[in-house]
């Protein structure tokens, strides 16, 4: 019609249709998060016809003010994993995955979005298992109607209410209804086998016409509680895990995405039971958020220099250690104490309420009125005791508050004291705060003792938390309730006596984590110190497993099958109930690949000093008759495997090791030999050190190296970490350590040889002086031991996605007599 175009407006025309055809086109879901088997991409992203992820964007980001990039954080996120469900536009498919969050760090949120895009792409009956008590099915359910139900309330079919007998019942017309186009049906209900089974009755009643029509997403809350076959035999699965399965099969199009903080449980799932909940389709660690505040600020890291850096690796200075003699104030000895067992409000506990007051009121002048602030008592499973120290806490309030509002007389120069001690341990963030006093505090502080309730929260109590009609200041007592899964906004004061012999409980009592906005400098956690440094273990090796996971993401053609395998192998596991590892047995362990290290000690048994001592003399005397002795460099060349094992064997490691045990460290050397034939041994020194007390054999009084120990330590000693980076190399051609560098990329400068260190550490080692500019930190004490240590440390060759040569070893489970029984709170399924 125009005739030719000039050829620079063609290269316009094409340049402009190029840019309108990369709008039209689909977006890629890149899964940088997920452990996939082949599938078909289905889904690219939100589309512009969408209704209910754009409402539920809009009110995160207009009505909960959510910061832009966490909601950016959530939209990829989410989108990757709705790419992994099955297509549901196809007449029949099961899909299982599993999706692996941290504790309190927003897996509701993503389970949210997923929600809204899965029904947004086709998904049209939502069945959500949310806990094992009531209290926490509720939330859910409220949670869900406030963030997804009430933006398009017309499009939605509830089955259930947030009220307490609101759980699954069969509808009057015994089935589920004919799904409509555009519209979802919604199940929120507890794991709990009736209601497990009226769902399946109403699936079975179902016309085989509707049945078909239904695409259904199951989503499993806290899916390694209860979902996980605990039985003791393949063909009888526990009645929970064999519902939920039944319900899969009955259903004709089901994908099933289990969420959880502690994937432990679900990675012991046998792979090769087709039947079970192994997540045999995805596996996707979310990414840790944005100012989230968990392990790795409250416990610390493994430093670089180990020599250096007793500071910041250590974690905040945040923990406050419970000492003995109180616990037996704060909780019953036995069962039988419990009837007649009134707790005291002892001098930590007075410490942690007038701490929370403080916190309160702090808030307050920051602006933060609108903003809920909690504090969390658990000190026993008992639900008697519950209400017993509830009364208690509420008795010292009435008798304090006057004299506290009024700032005068003997608790409030007690609340000073607690002042002084804790701004400067950890001194306020914000500059203009480091000046304020007390008193400065007080038209605050009396808000704060008007507005404060003190609730009872367990598996019976009649009480609710609601955090839905305005701001709440919170004291709540509770138990196992409080422990898994139940939010508690604006936390800030924990003080905790609850305990467990297994890793996944233990993690999922990590309430203290989360998001911190505003008053991420306020924490605290009252435990013991037992409790204390069992967290700091369990950091390390969760940091482990993340770190595992994202390995063998990069190994291409890698499925979630061959985690499987990978997962069990992290040494001493010993990390959820027997039941549920009950296949771990037919599973492989491995070193290969890894650095072990010892980082407690029985500093006080004289006669293990000794003898751990006296081993390492032997071990160098040895390794110089049987080895080439590398004076230059420092280390022992050439000794044989026989010589390391009978070290090991004669060496005590301190029974208080979460994930090292010399059975286990023997066994993968028997079973090993051929590429563990010939060692390298070198002791490790500081020139600076203090001579050793004791000759270390032929090499005579040698430099020690400086551990102090984290306060926490009593009855054993933790020095948080022995080794070095630098240390790895100590038998390597280059030895620089290139900051920066990860302990993986140093690896791989070594040579293919085993390398056994051995740390002789200083008896007194003191710690350093504290540098005024890290302030804030976890305090370290003085390590007073009987005599010098003997620190061992260990990197093995290999790595860690090398195939073949995995050892099986017998896993450290708990027997029966060591776990707890949770029930006793009553917030069992049964009880609830």
């Amino acid at each position: 019609m125009f005739g030719h175009f000039p050829a620079e407006m063609e290269a316009s025309l094409s340049e402009a249709l190029e840019i309108v055809r990369s709008t039209l086109q689909s977006v890629e879901i890149i899964r940088r998060n997920s452990l996939v088997k082949p599938r078909e991409n289905w889904y690219a992203g939100p589309s512009a016809t969408d209704q209910h992820w754009p409402a539920l964007e809009g009110y995160l980001e207009n009505e909960k003010r959510w910061d832009p990039d966490a909601i950016d954080s959530i939209d990829r996120s989410s989108s990757e994993v709705v790419s992994l469900l099955a297509n549901p536009t196809q007449e029949q498919f099961r899909c299982k995955g599993l999706v692996v969050g941290y504790v309190q760090s927003g897996k509701t949120a993503n389970m949210t979005a997923v929600i809204a895009k899965a029904v947004d792409a086709g998904y049209n009956l939502i069945v959500l298992l949310g806990g094992v008590t009531n209290k926490l099915r509720a939330q859910t359910q409220r949670r869900l109607e406030g963030d997804i139900v009430e933006r398009h309330r017309h499009l939605w079919q509830l089955y259930t209410t947030a009220d307490d007998d609101g759980d699954f019942v069969r509808p009057a017309n015994g089935q589920f209804t004919m799904p409509v186009t555009g519209r979802a049906q919604l199940v929120v209900m507890k794991k709990e086998t009736n209601r497990l089974d009226a769902f399946l009755r109403t699936v079975e009643r179902t016309p085989t016409k509707v049945l078909r029509s239904l695409k259904t997403l199951i989503i499993d809350d806290e899916c390694d509680q209860a979902s996980v076959d605990a039985s003791n035999r393949d063909n009888s699965p526990t009645r929970i895990n064999e519902g939920i399965r039944r319900i899969i099969r009955a259903l004709p199009a089901v994908s099933y995405v289990g969420y959880t903080a502690t994937p432990f449980a679900n990675v012991f799932i046998n792979p090769h039971e087709p039947d079970d909940l192994y997540p045999e389709d995805f596996i996707t660690d979310l990414p840790r958020p944005k100012d989230y505040f968990g392990a790795r600020e409250v416990f610390g890291f493994d430093p670089d220099d180990a020599d250096e850096d007793e500071g910041a690796s250590a974690g905040k200075d945040m923990i406050r250690r419970i000492p003995t003699d109180e616990v037996a104030k704060l909780r019953p000895a036995g069962s039988r104490a419990q009837v007649t067992f009134i707790p005291e409000i002892t001098a930590e506990l007075e410490k942690a309420l007038l701490w929370f007051l403080i916190t309160c009121a702090i808030r307050r002048r920051r602006g933060q009125v609108a903003s809920h602030m909690t504090m969390l008592v658990h000190t026993s499973p008992n639900v008697s005791q519950h209400t017993r120290m509830a009364d208690a806490i509420r008795a010292w309030l009435t008798d304090r508050a006057k004299d506290l509002a009024a700032a005068t007389g003997e608790y409030w120069g007690r609340l000073e004291s607690v002042w002084e001690d804790e701004t400067t341990r950890a001194p306020l963030s914000a500059q203009d705060e480091r000046a304020l006093t007390p008193r400065e505090l007080t038209p605050w502080l009396g808000e704060v003792l008007e507005e404060l309730e003190v609730a009872v929260e367990n598996g019976i109590s009649e009480q609710r938390l609601d955090y839905t009609n305005g701001a709440k200041t919170y004291i709540v007592v509770g138990g196992s309730v409080l422990a898994r899964g139940l939010t508690l906004e604006g936390l800030s004061v924990s003080f905790f006596l609850r305990t467990s012999q297994q890793y996944d409980t233990l993690l999922q009592m990590g309430r203290w984590f989360g998001y911190r906005f505003g008053y991420a400098d306020l924490p605290r956690l009252w435990t013991t110190g037992d409790l204390a440094l069992n967290f700091r273990a369990l950091a390390r090796i969760e940091d482990e497993i993340r770190q595992d996971i994202a390995k063998y993401r990069e190994i291409k053609g890698a499925t979630p099958l061959d985690l499987a395998v990978r997962v069990r192998q992290v040494p001493g596991l010993a990390i959820t109930s027997k039941a549920k590892m009950r296949h771990a047995y037919r599973t492989s362990i491995s070193f290969e690949g890894k650095h072990v290290q010892t980082i407690r000690f029985d500093h006080l048994k004289e006669h293990i000093v000794s003898d751990n001592w006296m081993a390492a003399e032997r071990l160098v005397n040895e390794a110089r008759t049987k080895g080439v002795y590398e004076e230059e460099r420092r280390f022992f060349a050439g000794v044989p495997l026989a010589t390391v094992r009978r070290f090991l064997r004669e060496y005590v490691i301190c029974d208080q090791h979460m994930d090292l045990r010399k059975d286990m460290l023997l066994d993968y050397l028997d079973k090993a030999t051929d590429d563990l034939a010939s060692w390298n041994v070198a002791v490790v020194r500081t020139e600076s050190g203090q001579p050793s007390k004791r000759p270390l054999g032929f090499l005579g009084s040698v430099p020690t190296n400086r551990r102090s120990k984290l306060a926490e330590s009593d009855e054993y000693a933790d020095i948080k970490a022995l080794m070095s980076k630098r240390d790895i190399l100590i038998d390597a051609e280059k030895t620089d350590t290139s900051k920066g560098a990860s302990w993986a990329d140093l690896k791989l400068r070594r040579p293919a040889v085993p390398l056994l260190l051995l740390y002789p550490i200083e008896a007194e080692s003191k710690p350093a002086p504290r540098n005024p500019s890290r302030t804030g930190q976890p305090m370290r004490v003085a390590l007073d031991a009987v005599g010098d240590l003997m620190g061992i440390g260990i990197v093995f060759p290999g790595s860690l996605d090398r195939s073949g040569g995995y050892f099986s070893v017998e896993l450290d489970i708990p027997t029966p007599e060591q776990l707890e029984d949770d029930n006793t709170d009553g917030s069992s399924a049964s009880n609830d």
